[in-house]
Order: structure tokens, then sequence, then C-alpha cells
């Protein structure tokens, strides 16, 4: 992800190109309270958010948002690949949501994005859109468990 934000900026500010740079995260970055696994994962995850907070004070100054948008779990093929398959993704984070009756899709993800690169987020940049149903206000969460 550094390596993709630091060539990307230094092609637009040498380019004089005011643009977005977006950045995916996870909604497991956003648990403050930490976990009792996924510690690779989840550090992984707060450097994103760390990267994305300081590119976007470097890069103001010509002009380039940088935001970061973090899902909850979804069916994507990758996810799937580890052997997790849909149904088992929705019934671990499916009960960890005050929105009922809707599920996390790939299109939920793909209008987070499109709003942080439109000119309606035109004045928001170091920014951690969080898409996950209310997932990390639940006052305790412990996957293990689940």
């Amino acid at each position: 992800m550094a390596i993709c934000v630091k060539h990307a900026a230094r092609v637009m500010v040498e380019k004089h190109v005011k643009g977005t740079i977006v950045c995916t995260a996870s909604a497991v970055a956003n648990n403050w309270r930490g976990a009792t696994n996924l510690t690779d994962y989840t550090m992984s995850k707060n450097s994103v958010l760390g990267l994305v907070r300081t590119a976007s004070q470097q890069l103001g100054s010509h002009g380039i948002r940088v935001n970061c948008m973090s899902p909850s779990a979804i069916g994507t093929p990758l996810a799937l690949s580890t052997g997790l398959t849909s149904e088992g993704i929705q019934k671990v984070f499916g009960p960890f949501t005050s929105l009922k009756g809707i599920l996390l899709t790939v299109k939920h993800i793909a209008d987070a994005v499109l709003f942080l690169v439109s000119e309606d987020s035109a004045f928001i940049t170091g920014h951690d859109l969080v898409v996950d149903g209310g997932l990390i206000s639940i006052p305790h969460l412990n996957l293990a468990q689940n």
C-alpha cells in the first residue's frame, strides 16, 4: 500500500494532477480495544490508517486528497479462497450490526469509494470511511469465540 501511494503521489505531484488516492483498510483497524486474534492482519490495517493520515497532510498542499475505506467482512473471491463461505461470513458478522435485514455487498463498498473520489467529498481528506453496518459500535466483539 505504501509503495502504491508513494508512486501514485510522485507522478501526480510531478504532473501537477489534483486528485484523490483511496486506500483500503478494514473495519478491524477501527477496533480500538484490540482483539484476541488476527494480530498481523489488524496491525497491517492500522498501518494503512497511519499512512492515509500522514500522506493526506503531506499531499494536501498539492491538491491531492488521501482517504481510506474500511469494510467489514464480505464474501469476495479472496475471502472465499481461504475456505470461508459467504454464508459463514454472514453467520459470524451478520449478528454484529444494527442494520437488520441488509447485508454488506460489493456495491456498498464501491459506492463508498465512489463517494470518496467524487466532488461530493471535495473537502474530505485523511478520513477513514468505515462501511461496517455498525460493527465497530458493538461494545465487545471477540471473533475467536464465534
